[in-house]
Parts: C-alpha cells; sequence; structure tokens
C-alpha cells in the first residue's frame, strides 16, 4: 500500500520545478517580491498567468529594451560614418546590408551580382546561408520602397525587429517545453541581458530558433521531425549541423544509433529541399558564403586576433589552425562522451560542441552568443553560473564597440586601445570556459549536476532519456555499469 509520505513525493516528482525551490541565487532574490513560495502555496493561481505567458510578457519587455537601447543609431548614428554608431554601442548590421547588399535596390539574393566585393573590388552575391537570405528577402518584401534610403534602411531594421521579435519568443516557449518539468528554465532566456543587446545586431535567432525546435521535438522522440528542423536551422547558419555531432556522439554510447540515422537523413533532406535549388540555378551566388567563410581572416573577437596582434604574425594559415584546434576539442568531447562514469545529458554536449566551435572560430562576434543561450539554459541551468558568463558576455559587447570607436575615430580621445580590448576578449572567452569547465565538472561528478539530483536521467534526453549504455570506454567503464541508468520503454 502507497504510504502518504510517498503520495506527496511522486505529487511533487509531478510538479512544476520553481527557480526558489532548488537555486539558491533566485531564492535569495525572490526576497524583492516577498520571498519563495511555500511548500504549501498554491501552484495552480491565475488560470491566465502560467509560466509561459508571463515569460513571453517578460521577453517582449527586454526585446523592447533592447530596440531603445539602438535609438541613438536609428536617430541618424548608422548613417553618418565613422564612430558613432560605436560610441553608442547601437550598431547594427541590418540597415547597412539592406543597401550594401542590394535588397533596397530589389537585387535576388544569390541570383542577382552586387556591385564591390567581400574583399574591396568586383562583384560579389549575398554571403550568407540560403535560409537566412530568404529571411532578408522576406523583410525586404515588407519594407516600403517610398522615402529616402535613410528611412526605408530604418523601416527595414523594424520589420526585421519585429520578425525576431518572434523567433525570441518562439525561443523562450521551445526552451521551456523542452523539459515539462523545467518550464520557469526559459526565464533565464526571458531576461537575458545578452538577448536583449544582440537580438538586432543580425539574422542569428532565426537560426537558434529552429535549433531549439529541432531539441524540442528530439526530446518528444521524434527524430525524423527533429532531423528537419536541425536541417533547416543549418540552412540558415551552419553551426547547428555540431548538434548532429552532439546525437551521434550520445546515440553511440546508448546504442540509438537507428534514432541517430532517422535525425540524420532528416537534416540532410531538409538542407537539400532548401539548398538544391539554389544549387542548380545559382551554384556561384550559393557558394558565396562558404567561400567567404574558408578564406575570412582573422577578425575581432577571436583569440587569434590577440596573437596576431601581440606577434605580429598576419597568421596566413589561421584556416588550417581553426580546423586543427576544432577536430581537437571535438576529439576531447567525444572522449568525455564515452569514458564518463554515466553518459552525458545532452544539453551538456550539445553546448560543448557549439562553444568548442566558438572559441575556436576566427572570428567571435558578439551575436554569437545567441547560439550558446538555450544550449546553456539546458545544460547547467544555474543562475549563478549563467549570470556569471552572461556578465562576460555584456562585458565584451561594450568592449567591441568601444575598440571600433577607437579605430574609426578621427582622434583618439574616446574609445578602447588594443591592450584593453584584448583584455576583455580574454574575460569573455574565460566566462564560456568557465561555463563548459562547470559543465564538464557536472559530466565526471554527475552528483552536481542539477537535473539529476533527484533521480532523473536526461529529460530532453527523447530515445536517450533512461536508456542504458552500449558503448563505454576506458577504466570508468566498470563504474558506469554498476549504475545502470533505469530502464527505458522504447
Amino acid at each position: 500500500m502507497t504510504s502518504v509520505r510517498d503520495r506527496e513525493e511522486d505529487d511533487r516528482q509531478e510538479l512544476p520545478v520553481r527557480p526558489t525551490d532548488e537555486d539558491p541565487l533566485a531564492a535569495t532574490a525572490s526576497e524583492l517580491i516577498g520571498g519563495p513560495a511555500g511548500k504549501h502555496a498554491e501552484t495552480g493561481g491565475h488560470r491566465w498567468w502560467n509560466a509561459l505567458r508571463v515569460m513571453v510578457l517578460i521577453v517582449i519587455g527586454m526585446f523592447a529594451l533592447g530596440m531603445v537601447q539602438k535609438v541613438p543609431c536609428y536617430n541618424g548614428a548608422w548613417f553618418q560614418g565613422g564612430d558613432p554608431q560605436y560610441i553608442h554601442a547601437c550598431y547594427s548590421d541590418i540597415p547597412h546590408l539592406y543597401h550594401d547588399r542590394g535588397f533596397a535596390a530589389d537585387v535576388v539574393p544569390y541570383f542577382d551580382s552586387i556591385p564591390g566585393s567581400l574583399s574591396g573590388s568586383g562583384f560579389h552575391h549575398l554571403e550568407y546561408p540560403v535560409l537566412t537570405g530568404l529571411f532578408m528577402e522576406v523583410a525586404s518584401w515588407l519594407t516600403p520602397h517610398g522615402g529616402s534610403m535613410e528611412h526605408r534602411s530604418q523601416i527595414y531594421w523594424i520589420v526585421n525587429s519585429g520578425m525576431l521579435l518572434l523567433c525570441a519568443i518562439a525561443l523562450v516557449l521551445l526552451v521551456s517545453r523542452t523539459n515539462r518539468r523545467r518550464p520557469w528554465d526559459g526565464l533565464f532566456i526571458a531576461l537575458s541581458p545578452a538577448l536583449a543587446l544582440s537580438a538586432t545586431i543580425n539574422w542569428d535567432l532565426f537560426a537558434v530558433a529552429l535549433a531549439a525546435a529541432g531539441l524540442l521535438l528530439w526530446s518528444r522522440s521524434r527524430p525524423v521531425a527533429a532531423g528537419v528542423l536541425i536541417g533547416l536551422a543549418a540552412a540558415a547558419k551552419l553551426y547547428p549541423v555540431l548538434l548532429l555531432l552532439a546525437l551521434g556522439l550520445l546515440c553511440l554510447r546508448a546504442g540509438r544509433m537507428r534514432a541517430f540515422a532517422a535525425t540524420l537523413a532528416g537534416a540532410v533532406c531538409a538542407w537539400l529541399a532548401v539548398n538544391l535549388p539554389v544549387i542548380l540555378l545559382a551554384r556561384s551566388g550559393w557558394g558565396e558564403f562558404y567561400s567567404y567563410s574558408r578564406t575570412r581572416g582573422v577578425d575581432y573577437g577571436s583569440v587569434w586576433l590577440i596573437i596576431m596582434q601581440r606577434t605580429g604574425n598576419p597568421l596566413t594559415g589561421v584556416s588550417a589552425y581553426v580546423a586543427a584546434l576544432l577536430i581537437l576539442l571535438c576529439a576531447g568531447i567525444a572522449a568525455l562522451t564515452f569514458y564518463a562514469p554515466r553518459r552525458p545529458r545532452l544539453g551538456q554536449i550539445a553546448f560543448l560542441v557549439v562553444a568548442a566551435l566558438i572559441v575556436s572560430n576566427k572570428v567571435y562576434s558578439p551575436q554569437y552568443v545567441l547560439w550558446l543561450l538555450p544550449l546553456a539554459v539546458l545544460a547547467r541551468p544555474r543562475w549563478r553560473d549563467l549570470l556569471i558568463w552572461q556578465g562576460a558576455e555584456v562585458l565584451y559587447f561594450i568592449a567591441i564597440w568601444m575598440q571600433l570607436a577607437y579605430v574609426t575615430g578621427g582622434t583618439k580621445h574616446h574609445g578602447l586601445s588594443a591592450d584593453g580590448y584584448h583584455l576583455a576578449v580574454a574575460l569573455h572567452l574565460v566566462g564560456v570556459l568557465y561555463l563548459c569547465g562547470v559543465i564538464i565538472r557536472d559530466i565526471l561528478r554527475p552528483e552536481h549536476d542539477v537535473l539529476r539530483q533527484n533521480g532523473e536521467d536526461d529529460p530532453v534526453g527523447g530515445v536517450l532519456d533512461g536508456a542504458e549504455d552500449a558503448f563505454v570506454l576506458g577504466f570508468l567503464a566498470e563504474e558506469a555499469e554498476q549504475q545502470p541508468a533505469p530502464a527505458y520503454d522504447a
């Protein structure tokens, strides 16, 4: 017979986890609004004010604050040239590329060439993946063509901001629903200062939302649909391909390669469905993104920039160095996956592989934080660690624009010198590596993993959740076998 205590424990397992229940920082911060909810507090509340609606309102408010932060640029700094847009830290690619990439002149991306080139002469095509190019083109269709170029560029930015706001809302909802017992984890995305500051710099948020949708479908044990969404995300930005690597490693350890094969097939088919027509009809234009990514030199935000500027070495072969470092880091993550005493969770490995790409890359743009944001919440839902990382991201957001103000300004009376900027880049990278270190600690010592402290395995793992290991390496294999995961009913 089930005791009253057992029934109460079962009920607690079914209730959504509130941040103040288990996060010391969230519990302390809640004192501002009366303190944590008690164990006998009513959890239903008003039917309308559920977690998802509250977080949607919050992310709309934070997104609006981010748009307000861009007001100095909207009011003219984008169009003055030089450093005003950097002094106000309100730069965005969107209004500049409206004119520079031919959208204002109704140029068809990939099919029509654009005067000038990415190297400074000749002609070129749009240097973005196909699905992002379509996003940009749709926004240009919604932008009225009357008025001055400055006015049209402003409207183009507003239209894109509206579309990206929908992506931000979708991202919060998707992450909140990925782990059914932790809907409030999406609150960190909704309140993220990095999201507010960088959401309208570029179009990355579109790919991030598609990738999050793929992870949600995987968590629901729908591998083909998950693959389709990940493939579409890869057609908008290249980094989601690494999510397939994370899934492949974990499925190999769990012996779930059939599910991975279905996901991979769905991703390839979706990617081809978007890209193949452009490849066949405008191969040169389609290849611009890939050739530009391959030949692009060292740029802002990367560790390679510090090395190049400190040593005076031009690093002409940096692409080879980047590839070698990325392969080395991914090999280390693979070893961690197979040697860990317990199979890592999907969110943990996904964060590590994408972080490996970012820290090894030739460029680390401020909007790349969006790639990591949902993965960080799935990997380490602890406010203290996430805020430390976000603090480093906000610091870098300010530093990059101050460095550009220093470089582009007619005088050096304002901005950040190279020495100060290098320090900011280093601190920025340390912030990412700090979060990586905490996640690796959780993998090697699962008792520190927030999501596993109540006996769960991988609540967003889909077919991986509760699966027994089929392939484990090293001296930790015996320990892993002694602590098998709960049986999984396929």
